[in-house]
């Protein structure tokens, strides 16, 4: 597969905040409709690769609300948690957008070669790393710093305590995007790093409140950035 473009992130997401500008890769290499790194509303879908049956099945509810509100679903094509809410969005219709910690060309998962194919062909790849990059532990966690600057909202259904899916976390929190943590996980998880990142604003949400979080939730595009850049105050 041979990228079909390349964009620097504030061509895709408008003007960026000098923290954000830091944080933010160079460039980013994209296969497949980039219009959904630019138009409407973004939610990472994050959690472990090994959840749990119960977090799967809540994966696959959360992302079906999501695709119902027309939000994008944004994910890192990891097993488990990543690869039910890509696979959820494609079937019910919905938008998704994988975010690699490869080149483009790679394979992180084997057992998701042809879903990787599939959102090329239906919806977006990104990565900040060239052709060739193959796996390398490095990579994650950079590819997750990217993941929380591309989404308006970072959900986490379940993670262990050592679980990647803390740095992104961290990251929307310091990006001040805003981190949901599905609330049956947040009420029953042992790891520390959920309840600390309630004390810097994120929060818990059920089936309920989710679709009132989605109404309210603050979003970034170029064409608002294009015309926030006109107004004279």
């Amino acid at each position: 597969m041979t990228p079909l473009a390349r964009a620097r992130p504030e061509e895709l997401l408008g003007s960026l905040t000098e923290l954000e500008r830091r944080a933010a890769p160079k460039e980013l290499y994209l296969h497949g409709d980039r219009t959904l790194l630019e138009l409407g509303t973004r939610v990472a879908v994050v959690g472990s690769r090994r959840a749990s049956q119960r977090a799967l099945e809540w994966t696959k509810l959360v992302t079906e609300v999501l695709v119902h509100h027309d939000v994008t679903v944004v994910s890192g094509l990891a097993m488990g948690v990543d690869t039910v809410a890509h696979r959820t969005a494609l079937d019910r219709g919905g938008k998704t957008v994988a975010v690699l910690g490869t080149g483009l060309d790679q394979y992180a998962t084997a057992g998701n070669r042809a879903l990787q194919d599939e959102i090329g062909e239906r919806g977006l790849l990104v990565s900040q790393f060239r052709a060739g990059s193959a796996p390398n532990r490095s990579n994650f966690p950079r590819r997750n710093k990217t993941m929380a600057l591309l989404a308006d909202a970072t959900l986490v259904v379940e993670a262990a305590e050592d679980s990647g899916t803390r740095h992104q976390g961290w990251e929307a929190i310091k990006f001040g995007r805003p981190v949901l943590f599905l609330q049956r996980f947040l009420d029953r998880t042992p790891a520390r790093w959920p309840k600390e990142m309630v004390k810097y604003g994120a929060f818990g949400f059920d089936a309920k409140s989710l679709p009132r979080v989605l109404d309210d939730l603050p979003y970034r595009t170029v064409e608002a950035a294009a015309e926030d850049e006109l107004l004279p105050f």
